[in-house]
């Protein structure tokens, strides 16, 4: 093995700043893949790496990834809820790496809600 550039430290630094400004919350929403026994089974994993490919994409660094155990709709899983500072959050369910990426592009770029995908917003079923 070569010898550290400063690139490499530099590389170095930038990653783990992005790191630590994906666990501070400063960010301006967050997702949260359910990652109980029964989304991980139906495809949470791949949710996960289509979340993380998409900020790459469009170079998003104000964008929080968590994960958290059963939502209680397993049979609605994979999911994610969507948060956006001061307003309901959004779950999103049934999620195929596909429906990840509209939602990405739609709801966390443009703003605009996903309503196909969605199945509440706070605690209000969407119908």
């Amino acid at each position: 093995m070569g010898k550290i550039t400063i690139e490499d430290l530099e590389k170095i630094a930038q990653d783990a700043k992005a790191h630590i400004a994906l666990r501070r919350g400063d960010a301006k929403v967050k997702i949260t893949v359910h990652l109980g026994s029964c989304g991980v089974a139906k495809g949470a994993r791949e949710i996960i790496a289509a979340l993380l490919q998409e900020i790459e994409k469009h170079h998003t660094d104000d964008v929080i990834i968590a994960s958290s155990g059963c939502a209680g709709i397993c049979t609605k899983e994979p999911m994610i809820t969507v948060e956006f500072k001061n307003q309901a959050p959004v779950k999103y369910v049934d999620l195929t790496v596909e429906k990840v990426r509209k939602i990405f592009d739609d709801h966390i770029i443009h703003g605009k809600f996903v309503h196909e995908y969605a199945y509440a917003v706070g605690n209000q079923k969407v119908l």
